[in-house]
């Protein structure tokens, strides 16, 4: 099953509950643009190399469409479109007033220089400056980029149509981006952790964690889950996993992977392969790296009880499935990782407005929605006897819907 194929699917599953038509279903379905572009770039060695970007616009009836830009060589059209899917019910759910989009570029950023980094980056710009911008439709960092290639972005858009900070977000402090940008995923993860187990009755204190993926997500929400009391005992990084039943100095953790590119060989751990990490003996699991890493094929090893889903879609269809019949609790990827785009609204907000938010505002401001959020996910659940995942997308398809039906066709 595609990733697209499994978005619609879960939006079906919440139509079906709500009884939306046929029309209207197809109306909320359906992309308003999809554009494909050619980025043609000369190497550092003189070759010309093209690679093919995208950007899919899938829903403005609430805002500006809002959405990542990746850089990964599996970046395709459909995936793109999956996830620009997402994004109309993600910003819904937590109630920020934008659509969503997506885009991307079928590269591996780890074999390019620097400088042809840049030239791509600005390259793909120059194919879609047209279609972007603060009104229109703001980029953010994704996977395999961030807040460098948002200031390229920037300065070349700003060639086209004049300064104006406010056409992406995830931008360097320096260059108007937003204090706590960078860990606002990680903490919304976090944050909601603690939420979901207080209101099963679990304490956040001494439960146990594993994390599939410590990048700039993963070891955000590892670091806030240890200073919450979680003793997080399992971690895993491209090069492989750790873990330690006793728990890990994540701080510690935080300094040897920046020393040495890995968590692999971390002082007073067991190597632990992928398949053992997702099965470990816990009471939370964060998939916090790619999608589909939980299928209908390891579901049922699976021991924790709580699954909170960091990555965009990492849990299959058949997963899921399971995951209901065995009555583990999964918190979707569309309310868990909306951290970072609620922060990226904050962004946009002070660049419009000229002013300057702290630290400590961005982190009220983003607690108070991703709690506030949650707890209308979770009564809609209670309400209807449905899984969380249904409920947060009956809460976002509901507000998308009316927006459109208020706002005329």
């Amino acid at each position: 099953m595609s990733s697209y194929e499994t978005a619609t699917r879960y939006f079906e599953q919440a139509a079906n509950v709500m009884g939306i038509s046929p029309n209207m279903r197809k109306l909320l379905r359906t992309p308003q643009r999809e554009v494909k572009v050619q980025v043609a770039l000369e190497m550092d060695d003189g070759q010309v190399e093209t690679f093919i970007g995208y950007r899919v616009q899938h829903d403005n009836a609430r805002g500006p469409m809002k959405g990542g830009l990746r850089f990964h060589p599996e970046v395709d059209a459909d995936e793109v479109l999956a996830l620009a899917t997402l994004m109309t019910w993600k910003t819904a759910i937590v109630n920020i007033p934008y659509g969503g989009a997506k885009g991307g570029i079928s590269i591996n950023p780890r074999d390019l220089s620097p400088g042809e980094l840049e030239r791509v980056t600005r390259k793909f710009v120059d194919e879609i400056h047209d279609i972007i911008g603060p009104d229109k439709d703001i980029p953010a960092p994704d996977m395999g980029t961030g807040p460098q290639e948002m200031a390229w972005i920037m300065n070349q858009y700003g060639k086209y149509h004049g300064y104006n900070p406010a056409c992406v977000t995830g931008k360097p402090v320096e260059l108007h981006g937003a204090d706590g940008r960078n860990e606002a995923t990680g903490r919304g993860v976090a944050i909601l952790t603690k939420a979901l187990l207080d209101r099963y009755m679990a304490p956040i204190k001494e439960a146990r964690v594993a994390i599939q993926g410590f990048g700039n997500v993963g070891s955000f929400a590892a670091s806030f889950l240890h200073d919450m009391g979680a003793r997080v005992v399992a971690i895993s990084d491209v090069s492989g996993g750790i873990y330690n039943p006793e728990g890990l100095d994540i701080p510690a953790l935080l300094k040897y992977q920046s020393a040495n590119g890995s968590v692999q060989d971390f002082p007073e751990t067991e190597p632990m392969n992928n398949a053992e990490l997702l099965a470990a003996d816990v009471e939370v699991l964060i998939p916090a790296a790619i999608g589909n890493v939980l299928t209908g094929e390891n579901a049922g090893a699976v021991r924790a009880k709580f699954v909170i889903e960091a990555a965009n879609n990492p849990t299959t269809p058949e997963a899921d499935e399971i995951f209901h019949e065995r009555e583990i609790i999964v918190l979707p990827d569309v309310l868990a990782n909306a951290g970072g785009v609620t922060v990226s609204y904050f962004e946009w907000v002070q660049n419009r407005q000229h002013f300057r938010w702290d630290l400590q505002r961005v982190r009220d401001e983003l607690d108070r929605i991703m709690i506030d959020s949650f707890e209308k996910v979770l009564t809609i659940a209670r309400e209807k006897h449905i899984p969380l995942r249904v409920a947060a997308y009956i809460l976002g398809i509901g507000r998308v819907g009316r927006a459109t039906v208020l706002g005329g066709i």
